[in-house]
């Protein structure tokens, strides 16, 4: 099958011109206005500069460190996300669950925010969205979350298999919101061969083992947040270390301090999905 769209040296073999490599910027857990504010700051350039043609923002802490709203959403769309998935804060702010009712084969953009697949059955919104690039590039990102420490929902393993047998693009990215680290870098393993990345999100930590394995996945076990690194995991310092000496519920602000804009990208082939690479992306002011 032939494309569209930019040509590199080599692509053309017996007359016809193949998929061009396809790059992918996934940014990690959007977190408060400090993570709202680093992203604005950076995005721009690291889209130029990476020739990113899909960008994927988690931004499930982006109103205050917990959830997301409508405007907001609207605001990381103005930044270039084509989608934005999410996790377990997904419920937080119930202005966005009715927000997300609209049907499954729209492209607008409540349709193109993601929560976890393997939610209850009925619970508003979609776990995976695929579309086509303006090159006519087919892609699909899904959301799952994980179980381990995390509410119980249903298996993220046999819904992804469930999932992937439906899907028919090859490029594939997968947000996996999950707590244990075990649990993420099982999943890694689990979908190699079969998507383009398995990307880590939730603990807010980026972790320095990007790779591309074997059957050319490529995978981190976190992504990190982008938000403020003067903080606990984003939350105002104090406050956690008080609750932690003492015991008592304490009341959590997202802090603002020392923001920096994680993420991750991705080179691809656009024919088969198989990643390249993997570079990780830390930013500050």
């Amino acid at each position: 099958m032939c494309w569209s769209g930019s040509l590199h040296v080599g692509d053309c073999l017996l007359g016809c011109w193949y998929p061009r490599a396809v790059n992918i910027l996934f940014v990690g857990d959007i977190f408060g206005s400090a993570g709202r504010r680093i992203v604005a700051e950076h995005i721009g350039h690291v889209l130029e500069s990476n020739a990113i043609d899909l960008c994927v923002i988690n931004g499930e802490n982006a109103a205050g460190g917990f959830g997301i709203t409508p405007s907001i959403a609207d605001d990381i769309f103005d930044l270039g996300a084509d989608v934005i998935t999410t996790g377990n804060h997904f419920w937080d702010k119930k202005e966005l669950l009715d927000y997300l009712k609209v049907p499954a084969d729209s492209h607008g953009r409540p349709r193109r925010i993601l929560r976890p697949a393997n939610f209850a059955p009925k619970t508003p919104g979609f776990g995976v969205y695929e579309s086509a690039l303006p090159t006519g590039q087919p892609y699909a990102v899904v959301n799952l979350q994980g179980r381990v420490f995390m509410q119980q929902n249903d298996d993220p393993f046999r819904k992804a298999d469930e999932m992937l047998a439906s899907i028919k693009a090859k490029v594939i990215l997968v947000d996996f919101h999950a707590e244990a680290s075990s649990e993420k870098v099982a999943m890694g393993w689990y979908l190699d061969g079969r998507v383009t990345a398995v990307l880590g999100t939730h603990t807010h930590i980026p972790t320095a083992d990007e790779r591309v394995l074997p059957g050319g996945t490529a995978f981190q076990t976190d992504v990190g947040m982008s938000g403020p690194y003067d903080s606990v995991i984003g939350v105002e310092k104090e406050a956690v270390i008080e609750r932690f000496l003492t015991g008592q519920p304490a009341k959590f602000e997202a802090a603002k301090g020392n923001p920096k804009m994680c993420a991750a990208v991705i080179e691809c082939d656009g024919a088969t999905g198989r990643a390249y690479r993997i570079k990780r992306v830390m930013l500050g002011e």
